[in-house]
């Protein structure tokens, strides 16, 4: 089996290094071991091997490795940021083989047509990038066959579990507010109402992340493709790049994490693996650009800052960090104890003999409905002259584009020991679009210094962003207030309203009746405001920190994924998207990958099965 701890004598030299071991370098890696079983190729990966590693395959651990103590995700810590309540934002990333694929919450969502073609990328595409889609897919779900794909590695499916009751319960509640059910969400599109949420579960009930599904079938078919090789556990420092401009190899050292106690990292010293034919960057958005910098590559000033030596003088690697800003809100429920997971989380059922049982319920991640929502005009125009000013001139003509995602978890989603035993429903809103933007940068040459992280929550002008969060409360809870499981507000979840305001949270054994829109004072606002500010919060959909675009833009990779300035060098993840989703990236991020191993083959002139 070519997975390593440690490099095995002889692999010291490979055609192709892909550093990182993520979602979209997993898809690279297997397909062009397919392509060519005799090109070597060589995968490092910062974090452990993911194989059956039970937080990762159940569906319904998946909360488990955002756990302070996991071992799963790497955990990157923000500046303080005086526009969200003097915080240190945290945002994790993948930090095992598989990346974020392997953690995330495996919805299926799939970015808008207007989304990719806003990339003004030649190849690039929506059209272009269908095929892609569907190569990715194997597809149990409704809607059109023509948007879908049929055999591809990654099943789509309802799982072994949903809660039916909740979520009929929501998409009746969502039409009285007026977004109707539509049956495919995903076809890049439909917008402005809710779906019955597809997952990347196997019908059998295992996640699909691109780890199980790509590589490790070719890591255990080792007579097949003897040339593959994965290493894990071993942090990429940097890529080595020669006096021509060319990159020639990858300088990597054993994560301090997975070292036995007592062992001093200075008897591992870094190592340098050799590249005969290219060198692919995979970190993700938060990983690659220090990786580029490190390597020379980036902005002169970080780079003379830091003590790097310059080697290619490009201002915008790490610039224009991007995520979907969310906020999450809980609500008490009458909901039986089979249509939430609080029970797992909160230890009340015995996960381990569950999934002795095989019990349908681990293939669930909790979360059945999916939407994308925009504002009506009178919506609008109450939000402001310059939130109108931004809307007419990016949402008004393009139908396409969503304001504001909006997904109902099933489950308390924080830390069950901190509300009553019971089972509760969550909403997540999460910004589709936000105009904020951040950084991410080195502050030393040694990949254990300080990263100047700046996340940018909230820092657009005329808190457009803010607004769209401000509005968005308030339309995901007159949905809730309709629905038959709601009994009430859990407080601590929920704006801190001023005495005897009128949108006071509540608690009630019963469901409302005569429903009317709650009515918001401008202290209730402020309310809203102060608790977003100290509540909103990464979605985990980091991306744009090596953005594909040319030089005269700010941009780091070429449309071929080449890095301006250097040879033999390319990018291949999140960072690379030019403008951002109104979707969870996870789908955009497996298109990158099969895009970026189309791509390679053909520069490389693999045969493409």
């Amino acid at each position: 089996m070519g997975l390593h701890t440690k490099l095995a004598e002889g692999i010291d030299e490979v055609d192709v290094i892909i550093a990182g071991g993520g979602t979209a370098s997993c898809i690279i890696a297997a397909r062009l071991a397919e392509a060519d079983p005799n090109l070597s190729i060589l995968v490092i990966e910062g974090g452990a091997n993911n194989y059956n590693v039970a937080s990762v395959i159940y569906p319904a651990l998946f909360l488990q490795n955002l756990a302070p103590n996991s071992t799963t995700a790497i955990f990157y810590k923000g500046n303080k940021a005086k526009q969200l309540a003097d915080r240190e934002p945290i945002v994790p990333s993948g930090g095992i083989l598989g990346g974020g694929s392997s953690i995330n919450f495996m919805m299926y969502t799939r970015a808008q047509r207007s989304d990719f073609d806003s990339w003004k990328t030649a190849g690039w595409s929506a059209d272009e990038l269908l095929p892609f889609m569907k190569k990715l897919e194997t597809y149990h779900g409704p809607g059109e066959k023509e948007h879908h794909g049929f055999d591809g590695p990654i099943h789509v499916s309802n799982s072994t579990y949903r809660a039916s009751r909740p979520e009929t319960d929501f998409i009746d509640a969502a039409q009285k507010v007026g977004y109707p059910e539509i049956k495919d969400l995903q076809n890049l599109d439909a917008n402005n109402g809710v779906e019955r949420w597809l997952r990347y579960v196997s019908p059998d009930g295992k996640r699909q992340d691109t780890a199980h599904t790509y590589l490790h079938p070719k890591l255990q078919d080792s007579n097949a493709y003897p040339n593959l090789h994965v290493l894990v556990e071993a942090k990429v420092v940097r890529a080595v790049v020669d006096d021509s401009g060319r990159a020639v190899g990858v300088e990597y050292t054993p994560n301090p994490d997975f070292q036995a106690a007592g062992i001093s990292l200075t008897k591992h010293p870094k190592q340098t693996v050799k590249a005969r034919k290219l060198v692919v960057i995979s970190c993700g958005a938060c990983g690659t650009p220090a990786v580029l910098e490190r390597s020379g590559v980036g902005n002169a000033e970080v780079l003379e800052r830091a003590g790097v030596p310059v080697v290619v003088d490009l201002p915008g690697v790490g610039n224009d960090y991007q995520d979907h800003h969310l906020v999450l809100y809980p609500y008490r429920t009458n909901l039986a104890a089979d249509e939430t997971i609080d029970g797992i989380l909160s230890g009340r059922a015995d996960a381990a003999e569950l999934i002795a049982k095989n019990d349908k319920i681990m293939g669930w991640n909790s979360i059945d409905i999916s939407s994308k929502v925009r504002p009506t005009d009178d919506e609008v125009s109450a939000l402001g002259p310059e939130f109108q000013a931004a809307w007419d001139r990016d949402f008004k003509n393009a139908p396409n584009k969503p304001l504001m995602l909006m997904g109902l978890v099933s489950c308390f989603l924080g830390d069950p020991s901190s509300v009553p035993a019971g089972q509760y429903v969550t909403i997540g809103n999460y910004t589709a679009y936000p105009y904020s933007r951040g950084h991410m940068h080195i502050t030393g040459s040694d990949h254990s210094d300080r990263l100047d992280f700046d996340v940018g929550f909230f820092t657009d002008p005329h808190d457009i962003d803010l607004k769209k969060q401000i509005w968005a409360y308030k339309k995901q809870r007159e949905i809730m207030r309709r629905t038959k499981m709601y009994r009430g507000e859990l407080a601590l979840g929920h704006p801190r309203f001023p005495a005897g305001s009128n949108a006071a949270c509540v608690e009630t054994n019963g469901p409302l009746n005569d429903v009317c829109d709650l009515k918001y004072s401008a202290e209730d606002d402020k309310a809203i405001e102060e608790w977003l500010r100290e509540n909103v919060n990464t979605t985990w959909h980091s991306l744009g920190t090596a953005k594909m675009a040319p030089l005269e833009e700010m941009g780091v990779v070429k449309p071929n994924l080449d890095v301006h300035g250097v040879k033999g060098l390319k990018v291949a993840d999140m960072s690379i998207a030019p403008e951002n989703v109104g979707a969870n990236t996870n789908n955009t991020a497996l298109v990158i990958g099969e895009k970026a191993a189309d791509i390679i083959m053909q520069e490389l002139g693999l045969n493409q099965r």
